[in-house]
């Protein structure tokens, strides 16, 4: 008999998990339908007194609203906004003094009565720490404390039964999503900046700049302008890029030579100055701009390699598809 990890599920069973997963993503995908209809100016309000945080926001929560209270600080962490989580008991027993004036506080409860909430409700009324309440009941302990309160709207759980958190957290969690959102987009935040936060793994280097993985210094081919040819094709081969980049007498990149331009200039070559088999007008990149963009401009190209410039346009190094494909841009 086969092991139960490889019992198929029957017909009708399967019809019925098919049914039920549709339907929790149905009631859920309404509610958030609903919560972005029920946004008013007191989202607007959370959001000025979290940019007028001069110290971090404390996000806290019990049981699933923890757990959802976890994800949101990390996510306003993550994007411009000093945060962290606070646990309610904790606090009750020495963590209060994780939370400090020039804080904002945000707090989650469903019912808006959680007990262990109380505390920590009472520190930031008696210490005047700006207090967000998110919660279903407006009328609820949580809400009627709260400097800006954010009532979720009536909408039924989709366990069926009523009793398990599953809307409601949803709800709550998207909520989180678009303060952090709507902070994020008033501070302008780009993707060089979430890169900060995010330097390890394949998002750090999807979002990799060119200034990151390029080569500078000697490690760079270059050859003057007037250079003879033999002392560019020591270079070309000891330097390994394939390709010479060439500089006028300013010290400006005024053109490249690469095995093309070998083929092209066969006869003579070497009686030859740079300047005479060279490129002229290569392509370039911004040492500044994502690695990204420098492995769609060598695709489309179809090159290996790309100098890379600085804001003032002076050459800064050069950039190789074998540099990107390393460190798991591609």
């Amino acid at each position: 008999m086969a092991g139960h990890g490889h019992l198929q599920p029957l017909t009708g069973d399967r019809e019925t998990f098919l049914a039920a997963g549709r339907r929790v993503i149905a009631i859920e995908a309404a509610a958030l339908t609903g919560l972005a209809h029920a946004l008013d100016d007191s989202f607007a309000e959370a959001v000025a007194l979290l940019l007028g945080a001069s110290g971090r926001v404390i996000v806290s929560g019990m049981g699933k609203s923890g757990h959802i209270a976890r994800k949101i600080a990390a996510t306003l962490a993550s994007t411009g906004t000093p945060a962290h989580f606070v646990h309610p008991a904790e606090a009750s027993h020495g963590d209060l003094g994780m939370l400090a004036r020039g804080d904002v506080v945000m707090m989650l409860s469903n019912s808006g009565e959680t007990p262990e909430l109380a505390d920590m409700i009472a520190h930031t009324r008696r210490f005047g720490i700006p207090l967000i309440g998110v919660a279903r009941k407006p009328g609820s302990t949580l809400l009627r404390q709260s400097d800006v309160a954010l009532v979720l709207p009536p909408a039924e759980e989709a366990c069926g039964t009523g009793v398990v958190p599953t809307t409601s957290t949803t709800m709550t969690l998207a909520l989180g999503d678009a303060l952090a959102v709507a902070l994020m987009e008033h501070r302008q935040f780009t993707p060089q900046d979430f890169r900060q936060f995010h330097p390890g793994g394949k998002l750090g280097a999807q979002l990799a700049k060119v200034s990151d993985l390029m080569h500078s210094g000697d490690e760079v081919p270059l050859a003057g302008i007037d250079t003879p040819m033999t002392e560019a094709l020591m270079t070309m081969t000891g330097k390994g890029f394939g390709v010479v980049g060439v500089l006028d007498g300013g010290g400006a990149l005024a053109g490249i030579i690469t095995d093309g331009d070998l083929r092209r200039n066969m006869d003579g070559l070497l009686a030859q100055r740079a300047g005479e088999v060279m490129t002229a007008g290569p392509k370039t990149i911004q040492a500044g701009a994502l690695a990204q963009e420098a492995v769609r401009a060598m695709e489309d190209r179809k090159i290996t390699c790309l100098f890379a410039v600085d804001d003032a346009g002076a050459l800064a190094g050069i950039i190789t598809i074998h540099d990107c494909l390393r460190a798991g841009v591609v």
